[in-house]
């Protein structure tokens, strides 16, 4: 009897075990407000979770983290502490510096594209048409980290002969939101953000773009270590999504299969931000 009571313990045991849902832990930092966030990627992670049960066949429970900061997110993938992310293309080559294993899932297609534009935008009244005239202006970026906000957008200025010398003031306001919200109260003269930022909230009549550049669209990446069964079920899932509510709300119209080089466009730009603080001049030796 002891015998059969045990059996039947260890088989429910091992059923049970068989039921516990694969928890993953999706992250992704805040380019808007939290509650937009949520908005823009819970229908996303609802639509990939049924593909992913059938692949793993197992029940997938999918938590979704939104990071302080970009920097937070950075770290955290770089660290495994997240399975999978949603980054910008410079927030992924800044973990790959931290670990060089994260591993690319694959990247969001904007109109059937893998580029979309960052813009750098003025008031209309401002007297600022060009990059050239931004020179004894103020300026606003996104997060330190931001592709659009920041890498690029300071490469673009160091294109133009505007160095950090150059402007009047500059600051960081983390999100892309901030930055159009300044330029249309007036706070700051001009900034970089995305284009879909600007369509949402500035007024062309108002606001006019001094300069659209070139980006690369954004990669899901996942940690490290998590293996390539679960990571080739995610590829998978988000390459078959069709759902066009998820992908109205993301703000894409697809995925595509991708590699690190299709972001060397990005690094350029990131190498060439450099330039955009000027090199400490060193005190000489006593």
């Amino acid at each position: 009897m002891k015998i059969f009571v045990a059996t039947i313990l260890l088989l429910c045991s091992i059923v049970q075990g068989q039921q516990t849902p694969l928890r993953l832990e999706f992250g992704v930092y805040p380019s808007d407000r939290a509650a937009i966030m949520y908005r823009k990627f819970s229908p996303v992670l609802d639509a990939i979770r049924v593909p992913l049960e059938n692949i793993l066949q197992r029940e997938v429970d999918i938590h979704m983290t939104i990071f302080q900061d970009y920097e937070s997110g950075i770290k955290a993938l770089a660290n495994g502490d997240v399975d999978f992310v949603r980054f910008g293309p410079s927030s992924f080559i800044l973990a790959e510096q931290l670990n060089p294993e994260v591993q690319l899932l694959a990247m969001e297609l904007r109109k059937g594209l893998k580029r979309f534009n960052g813009v750098i935008i003025a008031r209309k009244d401002s007297g600022i048409k060009t990059v050239q005239d931004l020179h004894g202006k103020s300026f606003a970026f996104g997060d330190p980290n931001s592709t659009i906000g920041t890498f690029l957008a300071q490469a673009m200025l160091v294109e133009h002969g505007i160095q950090e010398a150059e402007l009047a003031s500059h600051e960081h306001l983390g999100r892309h939101d901030k930055v159009a919200k300044a330029i249309i109260t007036g706070t700051h003269d001009a900034g970089a953000l995305k284009s879909s930022t600007y369509k949402t909230l500035c007024n062309p009549k108002d606001i006019i773009i001094v300069k659209a550049f070139s980006n690369v669209t954004k990669p899901w990446v996942a940690r490290s270590e998590l293996s390539k069964e679960i990571c080739s079920a995610i590829t998978a899932s988000l390459l078959s999504l069709e759902s066009e509510e998820a992908l109205r709300e993301l703000g894409c119209s697809g995925f595509a299969e991708t590699s690190p080089d299709e972001y060397d466009l990005v690094r350029v730009g990131m190498e060439k931000a450099i330039s955009f603080y000027p090199i400490p001049e060193e005190e000489p030796e006593d």
